[in-house]
């Protein structure tokens, strides 16, 4: 008879449990109450009805029975009881979860933690599933303690952890809770490589998306003090710092990374990261040469050596090692020998990572003639960029966006590492494409996203400024890539084109280009003007008499080579009741020494010598060039959006010709727009022109009045023609491409 009664309510259990999966809950509430009318002495069944109730939205009641049927229990025996309480509703919640009843799963987890306040699992759930609600705080980890739990940490669920920092990370990742929770997770893990890698990724996204380097370079602290021997924290750690004007720490991170730099090409990275707070900091040459020397030396051992089994970490660190050639000598044909060699040397080891994928983009390349050939195809351009914004490559290329014919061109953007919500680049480049991507660094989900959409012209605007964009370009996911506008062609074999113009590149440059040099008819870049604001600089602010004679060089401390600023100083010294505003961002103590060393070196009055701060914004900079009478450009390395800015603003223009690129910017421009004036092909000359255009009052008004007419009648101020000049590159392209095979 016991049996038989046992037996009954085992089934009547296994009925309600069953009616409560399937989430009919007034009967499995009406089967509970049946079993406990049975047998009330198990326990577990209150918790279950309990749980229907909370199901049902009755919480109350649902605390009621459960707290009813604790009432009566010995203290020895409530622990235990509200620990089997605990794993039925931390079950539910899990089965809640994976049936994305993401709300109902938060409700269970919240009324555990009422229980058990303290059990940090939960609460890292709770934020999970807050997040997946997009209810989430920040303020939620403080007023949880989670960061004061993870400091005992017992029973604490790694993959749990892991997940919950890299979601709060996503969610919030400037507010301080995120970075304290960061810095917690970073204490707690059982292996804290993981956290790591989610913290160093959350921080390149915040560096260089959000902007918030300082932020970027709290988070890369927290990992280099927990794993003070791991190299990865200090590059990018050593890049925020620069990044952030702080470029005493970003040279004496670089150092560190250099001295625990075990491999070659770690090595090379770390020159390189030394090489860059050098020349941004301005004005320390001699120890920059220096390390330059040791850097040559090094990518020569690498190309000599030719290694094919580097990691993928050191791959990206080669793609943009030979950045700062083109600022430090203006040898063409040596500095594209390093290119060449490194680019290649990269691409080739990234292929034996992915060589599966690398072989399926090939085919679908080598299947495209067949199908295409005889067709009226509509091209699919995707342009790739981390500069898409507000940024000398955003200010530039939004006019090819502008203009583009949507009828015989689909655009595609492809947005790396940038904020979703900017409205710059929603205005001007996602509203102006036919599709556009939002993307983060890993080049292989860029890459696949980019085939995927079967672009036939992939065109890089970043080159070696970026590994990522490099690294996508060597995976070679379009037939067809060409790279334009930002810096220089790369070196990278999968490259298919370089787009120039007639003075940009000497003729001989193919001699030593792996790309094929596209030359355009007249301007290899044009735009419509720029937004021009309200001057915040006048002479009396600046002390400066009303009929002096004002020279100008607005330029980062990369570009401030001392040859050129020599120069630059001898024009002063021939040029009576002149003075010379320097502006740009370098490190103010040490840009100010140099120029005052070279002042006194050539005899210039250092009273002659004006250092300007940075503006509110770009229109106010273009407003303020109006101050000056005559622009003195850099050299080797000309500028290029300050060339553009100079010129559209009627500015006499002095520029320095190299065989160079990035030293012929200025002067393609300047042939564009019909003005030789000012164009200089030795140093004397260069000399010659400053101090002519100083003195000659009415040469200047001359070459004024000719550029400020040149906006009516050149190519350089064209963008409508230069687009279309662009799409008949790329029609050539691709015609060229299907004759091919």
């Amino acid at each position: 008879m016991y049996s038989e009664a046992s037996s009954q309510l085992t089934e009547l259990q296994s009925l309600a449990h069953q009616a409560l999966i399937c989430g009919d809950y007034s009967q499995a509430l009406s089967l509970y109450e049946q079993v406990i009318e049975e047998e009330a002495s198990i326990t577990s069944n209150y918790w279950y009805m309990g749980l229907v109730l909370l199901l049902q939205g009755k919480e109350e009641e649902a605390q009621t029975a459960w707290f009813l049927a604790m009432a009566e229990m010995e203290p020895e025996q409530v622990e235990a009881c509200t620990n089997e309480l605990l794993n039925i509703l931390k079950n539910e919640a899990e089965r809640q979860s994976s049936l994305e009843e993401y709300k109902t799963a938060w409700l269970i987890r919240q009324h555990i933690r009422e229980i058990a306040p303290s059990d940090i699992n939960n609460l890292l759930e709770i934020v999970c599933l807050s997040v997946q609600l997009e209810t989430f705080s920040a303020e939620d980890l403080k007023s949880f303690a989670v960061v004061d739990l993870l400091k005992s940490p017992k029973l604490l669920n790694q993959a749990l952890l892991l997940n919950t920092l890299q979601v709060v990370l996503e969610c919030e990742p400037l507010h301080p809770a995120t970075i304290s929770l960061a810095k917690a997770c970073l204490l707690a893990a059982e292996n804290p490589h993981p956290v790591v890698d989610i913290v160093m990724l959350a921080a390149v996204k915040i560096g260089y998306s959000f902007g918030q380097v300082k932020v970027a370079a709290r988070l890369a602290e927290l990992c280099a003090e927990v794993l003070p021997e791991d190299i990865r924290p200090l590059g990018h750690l050593s890049a925020f710092y620069q990044k952030a004007g702080d470029y005493d720490k970003g040279i004496e991170t670089a150092r560190r990374f250099c001295d625990l730099a075990e491999s070659l090409a770690t090595k090379i990275h770390g020159n390189y990261l030394l090489l860059r707070g050098l020349t941004s900091a301005g004005g320390v040459w001699d120890e920059t040469y220096k390390v330059f020397a040791q850097h040559q030396a090094l990518l020569l051992e690498l190309c000599k050596s030719h290694p094919v089994d580097l990691a993928p970490d050191q791959i990206s660190c080669l793609l943009t090692s030979t950045f700062f050639f083109p600022y430090l000598q203006d040898h063409p044909r040596q500095n594209r020998l390093f290119h060449n060699c490194v680019n290649e040397l990269a691409q080739i080891n990234l292929h034996k990572h992915v060589p599966t994928l690398v072989t399926q983009y090939k085919d679908r390349h080598n299947s495209i003639p067949q199908i295409s050939r005889g067709t009226n195809k509509t091209l699919s351009i995707g342009y790739l960029s981390a500069y898409l914004k507000r940024h000398s490559v955003g200010w530039l290329a939004r006019w090819l966006f502008q203009y583009h014919d949507r009828n015989q061109f689909q655009v595609h953007s492809y947005f790396i590492n940038q904020p979703k919500d900017d409205q710059y680049t929603q205005a001007w480049f996602v509203e102006k494409s036919f599709q556009s991507h939002h993307l983060g660094v890993n080049s292989l989900e860029i890459a696949e996203q980019i085939y995927q959409d079967q672009i036939d012209i992939l065109v890089d605007l970043d080159s070696i400024t970026l590994d990522v964009t490099c690294e996508v370009m060597a995976l070679k996911p379009a037939p067809i890539q060409a790279t334009w506008l930002g810096w220089d062609a790369s070196g990278i074999p999968s490259i298919d084109y370089f787009i120039a113009d007639p003075y940009v590149l000497p003729d001989i440059a193919q001699e030593y280009y792996t790309e094929k040099i596209w030359r355009l008819p007249e301007t290899y870049i044009a735009v419509d003007g720029f937004e021009i604001g309200v001057p915040t600089l006048r002479r009396d602010q600046l002390d400066i008499p009303s009929n002096a004679v004002i020279y100008l060089s607005a330029q980062k401390g990369h570009k401030r080579h001392p040859d050129a600023v020599k120069l630059q100083m001898k024009i002063l010294k021939q040029v009576p009741n002149s003075y010379f505003l320097i502006k740009g961002t370098a490190d103010e103590i040490s840009i100010k020494n140099f120029f005052q060393q070279i002042a006194e070196e050539e005899g210039v009055d250092l009273d002659r010598l004006r250092f300007l701060p940075e503006v509110s914004s770009e229109a106010v900079h273009r407003a303020n060039l109006g101050i000056a009478d005559v622009v003195l450009d850099t050299y080797p390395y000309n500028g290029a959006t300050t060339t553009l800015e100079t010129l559209w603003m009627g500015i006499p223009l002095v520029t320095r010709v190299g065989e160079q690129f990035v030293s012929r910017n200025s002067y393609t421009m300047m042939m564009n727009i019909g003005v030789t004036e000012g164009i200089a092909w030795t140093d004397e000359e260069y000399v010659e022109w400053g101090v002519r255009l100083g003195k000659d009052a009415a040469l200047r008004q001359q070459i004024s009045w000719k550029m400020r007419a040149s906006r009516q009648t050149s190519p350089l101020w064209n963008a409508k023609q230069f687009t279309r000049e662009m799409e008949n590159a790329y029609e050539q392209m691709w015609l060229r491409y299907i004759e091919s095979k």
